[in-house]
């Protein structure tokens, strides 16, 4: 996985009019927490900090204030709804060697069977525990072939070694849907069968 290191600042400014200050000088607040340690409010540049967050939980070293250095991977992430600009962001204090619960990206290859069947992700992402520094950006899945009624389960993806299961392993996670035939609408239904009776009437 990627290691991203961010300069943070301390601060000590709350509530809304503080937070849009911070962010009008290009920085989002944050708060680190983890290990039972009293919650840190800091700042971290935020074109940097939306760059990192691209890549599904990321690991940040921060250096704060230039007199610390901590690990941490993003939580809880907030934008804004219309912008979709960063408005907060939690991070999870770690350590080298840790293990943490997380969930990564399922992606897919491969094309399913022919006849338009559809594949369902039941699960978007896989819960699984996995060493903090070395968390997969995300699992492959293969679909090649499968037909309507096929299913995934968790326990059926190949998982990097050191990643384990943090769901029940007979959880479905994919699934392929038979192809739904087109309903006529109600009034040539309708219209039909009134044309399908008349000639018993004669």
């Amino acid at each position: 996985m990627s290691e991203v290191k961010l300069t943070a600042e301390t601060r000590n400014e709350f509530g809304k009019g503080a937070a849009r200050r911070i962010r009008r000088d290009n920085k989002v607040p944050v708060v680190l927490y983890g290990h039972g340690s009293q919650p840190l409010h800091l700042t971290l540049p935020g074109h940097d900090l939306l760059l990192a967050l691209r890549t599904p939980n990321v690991l940040i070293s921060l250096d704060i204030d230039g007199k610390s250095n901590e690990l941490a991977i993003p939580k809880s992430v907030q934008r804004d709804p219309l912008k979709g600009f960063l408005e907060h962001v939690d991070l999870l204090l770690v350590k080298r060697g840790e293990k943490v619960n997380v969930e990564i990206p399922v992606q897919t290859e491969g094309e399913l069977a022919p006849g338009g069947n559809l594949l369902e992700h039941v699960l978007n992402a896989l819960p699984v525990e996995a060493e903090a520094t070395h968390i997969p950006e995300a699992v492959t899945v293969s679909v090649e072939g499968l037909e309507a009624g096929a299913s995934i389960l968790a326990k059926d993806i190949t998982l990097p070694n050191g990643v384990t299961l943090a769901v029940d392993e007979d959880a479905v996670v994919l699934q392929v849907l038979a192809a739904q035939a087109e309903e006529a609408p109600e009034g040539v239904e309708a219209a039909e069968g009134e044309g399908a009776e008349a000639p018993a009437e004669a």
